[in-house]
Order: C-alpha cells, then structure tokens, then sequence
C-alpha cells in the first residue's frame, strides 16, 4: 500500500494471505499485519462490501464528464502503442466511478464502482484518500476477485483549485518482489499528460495572456501583455513608454478580435521614433514588444494616433479646443508636473490621465488614500491654466455653507479662468454638497478639481456628487503599488542641503528598506521620515538602515506581489507540493516549461509562505 516498510515480497504476501483468511473467519491476526491493512478490511466490513462480488462490464458514470473530454486523446495514443493483456488502464472520477477501460485484464476484473464503500481496499480509492500514488497488491484487497491482482493508482488534480479529479490505474497480474509496481511509471506519465490537457482546456484568458508575456519577457526586454482588462508592463517597457503610448497599446488591444491575424509594428506617439511590435492573440487582447528606432523591422508597420477615441464620457463639456489639438502640444515630463512625481507605470498612467481631463475643459476628482499626493497634483495641474489662480476651498476649514456664500462668484458665465480647488470632498457638508451639484448641472464645464479620500460610506447626497464626477474621475495609487519611484521622490522630497554641504544620499540597505515598507501614509510619510532624518543626523555619507525608524527598517525582507502574481504564485507553490516537490510534474501540470518554473521560483526566494 505504497509503503516501502511493506514491499510485496512472497512472505510478506504470505503472511497476508494467511491473515486475510484468520480475517474472513474471525478468528485472531498474527501481530505482524499492517494496521492500515487491518483497518482498511474493517471499513469493507462495516460498509457491507461481499467478498463474492464478481466482475461488472460497464461503467457508472453519466452524462458527458471533463475528465474524459480531456484524458481521451491521451488514452487513444496510448491504446495504440500498448499491448491489450499485459498493461490494462483504467479512469475513474472523483468518485471512484469508472469512466475508461482497457485490455483484458480490466475487462475480467472490474467492477463500475470502485470506491471503498463498494469494493473495499483498492488502489484508485487509496489514491484519493491520501492524494499520492498508491500500490495494492493481491491478498491486501477485500474481494476475492483481486487476490491475484497488483494494481497502481496515480491522482488526477483539478487545474487551479488542486482538489482531486480522479485516477489514472494501471493493473497486472501479481508479482512478488516488484518494486515499485511495473506499472508505474506508465501511470505517473499517463497522469502527467492527463493534468496537461486538463490544464491546458481549463485555462482561462488571464493565464493564457499570462503565458504568451512570460515567454517573451526575458533579459530585460520591453515587453506588454494587455487585454482590455488586465495590463501586464516588463520593468523595460514601464522605463521607456509614456501614459501616451500605454493607452496607443490598449486600443490596439481593444479592437483585436479572436481571429488569427499576422504581427505588425506601431509607432509610438513618444517623439522618440520607438516602435511596438504587436502580435495579436487568440483569446483576444496583444503581446507588445517594444523596440529601439534603429531596429529594422520586416512586420508591416501602422501608424499609430496618440490619443485613444473617446468616448461619451469624454465628449461631455468639449469646448472649442479638442482633446487631440490640446495633446498635440509638447507634454510635460511627469517630473516637471508636479513635484511629487515619478516614472512607475501606474503614477504615470493616473498623471496622464488627470491631465488629459484638466486640458478637455471636464471637472475633475483625484481620489486616493491619504497621502498620496491629490492636492499637490490638482494645484500643479491648475497653475498649468494660467489666470489669476485658483479659488482654494478647504471643506475640512471651512463651515457648511461656504460654496452657497460663493456660489454667484462661481456660477459667473464669464469667470472660465478661475479654476476652482475643491479639497477633502468627503467633509462636505449637505448644504455645499447640494450647492455643488446644482453648479454642475448649470455648468458642467466648471474648472473644478476637486479632492476625495474614501473612508465611510457617504451619504445619499454625497454619493449623488460622486456619481455625478465619477466619469472624470483619477484614482491616485498608493505609494506600495509604485515603490519604484521611492528614489526619484526621495530627492524631490529631501530639504535644500546648506551651503557648502552634499545633498542627503542613501545606501542601498536603506533604499530596500524603504522600498520594502508599507506606507501606510504614503508620499506625506515618507516625506515626513525623510525630514526627521535629515534633522537628526549627526554623521556624513549616505543614510544608513540603521538610521531609519525601527518600524521601516525592520520591515520583513518581502516585496509586494500583484493579484495575478500572487495568484501564480500560490498556485506554482501548490502544483509542488501536490507532486511531492516534484518540479518536472508540477511543470506539466501547470501547462509550463521547467525553465519557466525555475525562474519563477528563483523570483520567490525571500517570500513568505
């Protein structure tokens, strides 16, 4: 019973022949017998199982099953190869139901149902109880049916979940001192190709698009993966492309449709001559990959618009000025947007946004957490307006009523180049609140941008306000989403060094350190931190970890994963331990190649489990 303590030599079957009968008879077992052998004839027993029971035809399963959809083509290869008496295979479901048979040996030997409750002791329920390879040998089954019979059970795992699909059952005739079982490397094999095709026809989009990125995201190459929902950016291609060429990449993954279609290049709107090369997939959305001007390129070339088409939402308030001829001047460096600013994907995404909105003449709501940098962005995206500056509101300052004692100041038809900065929404009052909305209705082209920070559930009216902005709406990501621009920020946020003195440096612990912590205030407290350093420190040279607050330098050594990551992640680590750290088997399970699994792996080396 796949115990090497118990291998299936002719004493040992001996000695379990001879208990089997004491057993059948009642009468007492010799001490030396297995107790899960013992045991596993007592469930027989108690379950009613007849030792009699005599070979059924058939099979016990109904209707159309998955398993056999995906394990048929496996067995249909190998039923031509094998030879019909000496390597019997068998497939049961999670119930121990009979799907597939074949040679003679299953024909003379089966029953429908094999689970324990039916047959008694057998190696395919065996295999699902303990999720692992299973050997029975003769005398150890219940029925009298099997006692010249060896049988070998390999699980079959559901892709995803690891909850058992069923077995893979390779039998034979008994044959002392075989070990392992003859069959059972055909069984483990069988198995494999079976989790294969299980893998492969459960695969949803996200893990195809998913594949197609991993297998081209090597060496640092600039590489992207996007179908309209899911956005998957190398660390090469977040280096080189802009909010501009981002949103190119997802229109063109917008309008792929699920057909076959050749790869082709694209020019992307960053002034740089940069070209993408696209190559659409099957399951819908592209596998971009980023190349430098100077590289020729035989795929035929598009030329791409550096604006996406908007939509109803984006139309609504359009002046004079359209959204293109605005984008068509020189854009700004994020850098040169705002002061809090960085090069990660997704700031530069939210940024790009934000002003895209502001230049479209639409109102405007940056929310996020708290400080994430909502009100440094809008004042920098207002100052952009010109005018005399923008009306400051403050709804945590100011009493209930503010905006109706100004709002004829604010409703003026006249008054376009005053902006108004609309700061902690969510502290509104009802009055300001009904003022507002009411402004909007009456001119949805009101210079507004205004500040949110969920918390608790808003009112009605409020949450009207909200509805209302929610299609010009930018949510500003948290600084642990974008711990890549930790380093440009530091130098932004640091104090002007003295006279004479070199500005504030920091060793590479204390960056990883930093980079590492959770920031659960986000920009406002690593500005804070990076102030208290800069005041405190009685040393020269780069910060030191050991000078940072206890509660960032002792930040566990862990890096944050996304969703997907996280979920590929666990489901490598599950694969492995199903299949005994078995990587070649958790790699085919997976539908991956070993070198793929390999790098992965090398990828969670400090992780948690």
């Amino acid at each position: 019973m796949t115990r090497t303590e118990h291998p299936p030599t002719a004493t040992y079957l001996a000695l379990i022949r001879q208990a089997r009968e004491r057993f059948l008879q009642g009468r007492p077992l010799p001490d030396d017998v297995p107790d899960e052998i013992v045991a596993a004839w007592r469930r027989a027993r108690f379950y009613g199982v007849r030792r009699d029971l005599a070979a059924a035809s058939g099979t016990d399963a109904t209707g159309r099953s998955p398993l056999l959809a995906a394990a048929r083509p496996v067995f249909d290869r190998l039923a031509a190869t094998l030879d019909r008496g000496d390597c019997p295979l068998v497939l049961t479901d999670e119930r121990c139901r009979v799907l597939w048979s074949y040679g003679r040996w299953s024909q003379n030997t089966l029953r429908p149902d094999l689970s324990e409750k039916a047959v008694g002791n057998n190696s395919a329920a065996l295999a699902l109880s303990t999720g692992i390879r299973a050997e029975v040998h003769g005398p150890e089954h219940f029925l009298d049916l099997w006692q010249e019979l060896s049988a070998v059970s390999v699980p079959l795992r559901e892709p995803g979940s690891g909850r058992a699909a069923g077995t893979v059952t390779v039998l034979g005739g008994l044959r002392p001192d075989c070990i392992p079982h003859p069959g059972a490397m055909l069984a483990e094999a069988t198995a494999a190709a079976v989790d294969a095709q299980l893998a492969a026809a459960a695969r949803p989009p996200e893990r195809l698009l998913l594949d197609a990125y991993l297998r081209e995201s090597t060496d640092g190459r600039a590489v992207l993966a996007l179908d309209g929902r899911n956005q998957l950016v190398s660390g090469g291609a977040a280096r080189l492309l802009s909010p501009q060429a981002l949103a190119v990449l997802e229109r063109e993954a917008a309008g792929v449709h699920k057909e076959p279609a050749e790869a082709y290049d694209i020019e992307l709107p960053d002034g740089e001559g940069r070209v993408a090369r696209v190559t659409p997939l099957r399951t819908g959305g592209v596998l971009a990959v980023v190349e430098e001007p100077d590289g020729p390129s035989a795929a035929p070339s598009r030329t791409a618009s550096p604006v996406p088409p908007a939509d109803k939402s984006d139309r609504r308030g359009e002046t004079d000025h359209p959204r293109k001829e605005n984008l068509s001047r020189p854009r700004p460096r994020r850098g040169e947007l705002v002061p809090l600013a960085g090069s990660s994907v997704p700031w530069q995404h939210a940024a790009g946004r934000a002003l895209d909105l502001t230049e479209s003449g639409q109102p405007l709501l940056l929310t996020g957490e708290r400080g994430t940098g909502k009100s440094a962005l809008a004042r920098a995206l207002l100052a952009r307006r010109g005018g005399t500056g923008p009306l400051i509101v403050d709804a945590a300052q100011t009493p209930d009523g503010e905006l109706a004692a100004r709002h004829e100041l604010l409703g003026s038809k006249n008054d376009l180049t005053n902006p108004v900065l609309l700061r902690h929404t969510e502290r509104l009052g009802k009055r300001d609140v009904a003022t507002l909305i009411a402004l909007l209705g009456e001119r949805p082209e009101l210079p507004l941008v205004a500040t949110y920070t969920p918390g608790a559930a808003p009112g009605p009216c409020l949450q009207r306000l909200l509805d209302t902005l929610a299609a010009s709406s930018v949510v500003l990501p948290p600084l642990r989403e974008r711990t890549d621009d930790i380093r440009q920020l530091l130098s932004c946020l640091a104090p002007r060094p003295e006279p004479g003195q070199p500005p504030l440096t920091w060793t590479l612990d204390a960056l990883r350190a930093l980079e590492q912590h959770s920031w659960p205030g986000n920009v406002t407290e690593l500005a804070h931190l990076v102030r208290a350093v800069a005041k405190q420190r009685r040393s020269s040279g780069p910060v030191r970890r050991g000078e940072l607050p206890e509660a960032v330098r002792e930040t566990l050594a862990t890096r944050k994963l996304s969703p997907m990551a996280l979920a590929e992640r666990t489901a490598i680590l599950g694969a492995l331990h199903r299949h005994g750290g078995n990587k070649a088997r958790a790699a085919t399970s997976l539908g991956i190649g070993r070198a793929t699994l390999y790098r992965k792996l090398r990828g969670y080396r400090g992780l948690p489990d």
